[in-house]
């Protein structure tokens, strides 16, 4: 079954896949960051890339000829999927495929807008019966 976590308050959502893309690769894992549409996945690509000054996360989009040799696949579609480790959901709605991944993250902003979309998700998640860990990010 999916293991499930949301991250709460994360005052940088991007800043924060990059750093759970970075753990993640460390340890050898494939990622698939789900991007609400083009202008996010360009973002997301652009921060992994530019990642520190000293190393870049190399990502690709599905379908692009790099897809093979990275770990990271940023997509806004989800109709290629091309791993089934870790999803990084950045939508505003569930992954209707979620179930296919071993894990999944679930980032919630601070503002009252995306808390309230982020508590559908969880409750979805909760109801079907997926255990749910809670990261507050304020807390740290």
């Amino acid at each position: 079954m999916t293991r499930v976590e949301f991250f709460f308050n994360v005052p940088d959502k991007l800043a924060k896949v990059a750093e759970l893309c970075d753990r993640a690769v460390a340890k050898r894992r494939q990622l698939t960051i789900f991007t609400q549409d083009d202008v996010m996945s360009a973002n997301v690509q652009a921060l992994l890339w530019q990642h520190s000054a000293t190393s870049f996360l190399p990502s690709a989009y599905p379908g692009s000829p790099e897809q093979d040799d990275v770990a990271i696949i940023v997509d806004k579609e989800g109709t290629q999927l091309l791993q089934d480790d870790i999803l990084i959901n950045l939508k505003a709605e569930h992954p209707p495929f979620f179930s296919r991944f071993k894990y999944l993250v679930e980032l919630v902003g601070a503002d009252d807008a995306d808390k309230a979309l982020a508590r559908a998700r969880y409750k979805f998640y909760r109801d079907r019966g997926y255990q749910i860990k809670s990261t507050d990010e304020s807390a740290s």
